[in-house]
């Protein structure tokens, strides 16, 4: 890792999906740690700091929900970023009500992830 650089924990279930946004995410300064579970995440979480978090709400393990909830246990301070399917805002905007910093709908463009990464960032410097 680098001075200065993103710290970003990725966690979603879908494999291909993980690897394809980590290496985009990757080529733009960013250094991306995946998980592709709930349980996978709160395990590096415990052993690693980050910055920011991409949580996907709909895992096969667990729920994002209850995942968002472990992680502002363990780092009260990490900003955490809810992805969420079509048609699960209501679940997203229950997410925010409990620490999230925000969500985005998938798919979402890059763009659109990196500023709102970028801004959780610049949020959680302020801390």
């Amino acid at each position: 890792m680098h001075a200065g650089r993103i710290r970003l924990l990725l966690v979603d279930d879908e494999k291909g999906y993980t690897n394809v946004l980590s290496n985009r995410l990757g080529k733009r300064g960013i250094d991306v740690k995946k998980a592709f579970s709930g349980s996978e995440g709160i395990q590096i979480l415990r052993s690693e700091d980050f910055d920011v978090a991409v949580l996907d709400l709909k895992m096969e393990d667990m729920d994002g929900i209850d995942v968002l909830k472990i992680f502002k246990k363990i780092d009260p301070r990490m900003k955490v970023i809810m992805l969420t399917g079509h048609g699960s805002e209501k679940a997203a905007r229950e997410g925010i009500a409990l620490g999230a910093y925000d969500y985005l709908t998938k798919p979402c463009e890059l763009d659109d992830l990196l500023a709102k990464i970028r801004e959780a960032y610049q949020e959680r410097k302020r801390i």
